[in-house]
């Protein structure tokens, strides 16, 4: 089995635990100085590193930028409650992204966390994602 770690870029560190930890429930697991933090409850490990606005991640690479913006990868986060999990995050800085939808597998809320990262927070219902999968 491959080990999956999430890398999120951010250049806050105090705004990231505030929004991870706070809104989302990780907890701390480990500091690296003022460069870092590694945090723990999700099913894999999620890195908060401090990257300034306006560096580059690799050469010939678009600057990072903290506005919304938009990637193909994204965070989906499972909950018990998509309302409560969502008035939560907001509270700690998210953007909520139009209204929580239902659909035959779950609801969804999608949000900008304070960096401009999309991040859905999911709650199944029924039989989650086996509700639209082909047998």
């Amino acid at each position: 089995m491959i080990e999956l770690i999430a890398n999120i870029d951010v250049d806050d560190l105090s705004a990231a635990l505030a929004f991870y930890v706070d809104g989302l429930g990780l907890t701390v697991r480990r500091r690296f100085g003022d460069f870092g933090v590694e945090l723990s409850g999700a099913s894999s490990s999620v890195f908060l590193l401090v990257k300034p606005a306006g560096t580059t991640p690799a050469p010939g690479s678009a600057p990072r930028d903290y506005r919304r913006h938009w990637t193909p990868v994204h965070l989906d986060f499972v909950v018990d409650d998509v309302d409560a999990a969502a008035a939560r995050a907001v509270r700690a800085g998210a953007r909520l992204e139009g209204e929580v939808r239902t659909h035959r597998w779950g609801r969804i809320a999608h949000l900008a966390d304070p960096f401009g990262h999309g991040v859905c927070l999911i709650q199944f219902l029924n039989r989650g994602y086996d509700e639209v999968a082909d047998p």
